[in-house]
């Protein structure tokens, strides 16, 4: 290389111009609008966490940008009986440490995560607890049995990453939960994960650091199977705020941010940054304690607890203007939700009828249902996870007192916010639901049917809802494998959801990015943010 050259090549770097392929990548710099809380891909089933953790390890069977089913581990998959998969597992991929990924680390995986004391949350436990028995032909063949029929255990497998069975010490591995799967040592925690010890993954990337409250660095894995990322390394750094997030792009701190506000998109293209919107899968809503008496953060004058109402529920979702919401608070960048999965997708109301705003109703309603003076009652929220969601559970609270309900707002931080709402300290708290299977049994076999441990169903049922009419067609919608037939199902099931409503929705989010001249960012439904998506333009 020439002096003259080499000079100039200095200067255009300096300039910002990225040079992208191969070793001389540099690092992309993320700005986060909610930080990951575990490194753990078994911990919680949460998109900052699913987004993290998706860097480092993968699943059998994935889903695209789109929510539509793609090979990741498994090179295909077949039903072979209405109980019966069969899985290939592609022949040439390594974990990050050199060993080949096999039969084995399937069975170790699915098996820990029923075995996993640290975690917080059942999504991935619950498609663990269908499968009556593995078998492994061959160290690239997988062959699960399921409990009953189980359309959909492609989808659900979306959601469980493999993590490699050298991170505890075993014998034979077999698909035996109950009596440790042949494990002989200690299950890995949540903290083997966080401190690296266990973070031994397929993806893309490897772990360099993690902790709370710092910056997370990841490393390019040069042993990767798949298309190689464009970037060496990866820096991501929590904002919850939006505007410093902002600030930070503008001033070169950060290559990609998420979740820029709506309004700051003119000032955005201005500067002559880039943006994409995403319309997502992920609906908002008030989950509602119909199942308890007493509540803890209800007060009756009749000292009992009236969300067990339908008619109070109803009540609740007709006072909410969830179009006013969208377009003053969401700054036009949401969709008014009147189901809990968009139109189009499998399973869901086509064309479902508005959830209309109609306060005097509401009062009516309120007044048949026998509380025409109200009862006082707290909202419980995050005020760090999700999209304006401090302002959206202060605008429900308005809409509520409206109509009689005298409410009080209550948020906090998402670390505090996930443990409480897990030991269902709250009344009436706010959620959001991303159906990363793509179709409409996701939602309501976790928020909505009767907790059930052994069909894996309502493990975030808080509220202890339960109507055994929408349990039966529910759990026949998920054994049905005729696809007409379920969704007609699913679209009974989604009706009588709506007519109790224990779950209120609110809107469907849009995942926004926004990033440097240069750079392009290809969206996700599902709202994660991965640097595999993150590329230089040409």
């Amino acid at each position: 290389m020439s002096a003259r050259f080499s000079l100039l090549a200095r200067l255009v770097c300096s300039l910002g111009c990225v040079v992208a392929t191969g070793a001389h990548a540099q690092t992309l710099k993320i700005g986060l609008a909610s930080e990951p809380t575990a490194i753990d891909p078994h911990y919680h089933q949460a998109t900052p966490n699913d987004a993290l953790t998706a860097h480092i390890f993968e699943p059998l069977v994935g889903m695209n940008g789109d929510m539509k089913l793609q090979p990741v581990l498994a090179s295909s998959w077949e039903a072979t009986t209405d109980t019966t998969w069969t899985f290939k597992l592609r022949p040439d991929v390594k974990f990050s440490n050199g060993e080949a990924f096999t039969a084995d680390d399937v069975v170790f995986s699915l098996c820990r995560v029923i075995n996993n004391e640290t975690a917080i949350s059942g999504g991935a436990m619950n498609v663990v607890k269908r499968i009556a028995s593995i078998e492994t032909p061959d160290a690239h063949t997988v062959k699960m049995t399921t409990k009953s029929p189980y359309p959909v255990l492609p989808n659900e497998l979306a959601r469980v990453a493999m993590v490699w069975n050298g991170i505890a010490e075993h014998g034979k591995l077999n698909f035996d939960p109950a009596k440790g799967c042949g494990v002989t040592g200690a299950w890995p925690t949540v903290n083997d994960f966080n401190s690296g010890k266990a973070t031994i993954g397929t993806g893309a990337y490897t772990l360099k650091s993690y902790v709370k409250g710092n910056a997370i660095e990841l490393t390019r894995n040069d042993q990767y199977w798949g298309e190689k990322p464009a970037w060496e390394s990866v820096r991501m750094v929590s904002v919850p705020s939006a505007g410093p997030r902002l600030t930070g792009l503008l001033a070169g701190d950060f290559d990609l941010i998420e979740n820029p506000a709506a309004r700051d998109l003119k000032r955005i293209k201005e500067a002559g940054l880039g943006y994409t919107i995403k319309p997502s899968v992920r609906v908002m809503f008030f989950q509602l304690d119909a199942g308890r008496n007493p509540s803890p953060m209800v007060k009756s004058p009749k000292g009992d607890n009236p969300l067990q109402d339908a008619r109070v529920r109803r009540a609740m979702s007709m006072a909410i203007d969830r179009k006013t919401i969208v377009e003053r608070i969401m700054d036009g960048v949401a969709t008014p939700a009147y189901q809990f999965l968009p139109d189009g997708m499998f399973g869901a109301l086509p064309n479902a009828p508005e959830l209309k705003y109609d306060p005097k109703a509401a009062k009516a309603l309120l007044t048949e249902a026998g509380y025409p003076d109200g009862f006082e009652l707290t909202l419980s929220s995050t005020n760090d996870r999700y999209i304006n969601d401090a302002q959206i559970t202060q605008a429900v609270a308005q809409y509520l007192s409206r109509i009689g309900i005298r409410t009080t707002v209550d948020t906090m931080t998402r670390s505090v916010y996930f443990p409480r709402r897990a030991k269902r300290d709250f009344s009436a708290s706010l959620g959001g639901w991303g159906s990363e299977t793509g179709e409409a049994s996701n939602f309501i076999q976790y928020w909505t049917t009767t907790t059930n441990t052994q069909l894996g169903l309502g493990s975030s049922n808080y509220g202890a809802f339960s109507n055994p009419e929408l349990d039966t067609k529910f759990v026949e919608a998920l054994r049905t494998v005729d696809d007409t037939k379920r969704a007609a199902l699913l679209n009974d099931v989604i009706k009588i959801a709506l007519d109790d409503m224990p779950n209120i929705p609110l809107h469907f989010e849009s995942g926004v990015w926004a990033f440097r001249k240069g750079l392009s960012y290809e969206g996700r439904a599902d709202q994660r943010t991965t640097a595999m998506a993150t590329r230089p333009v040409k």
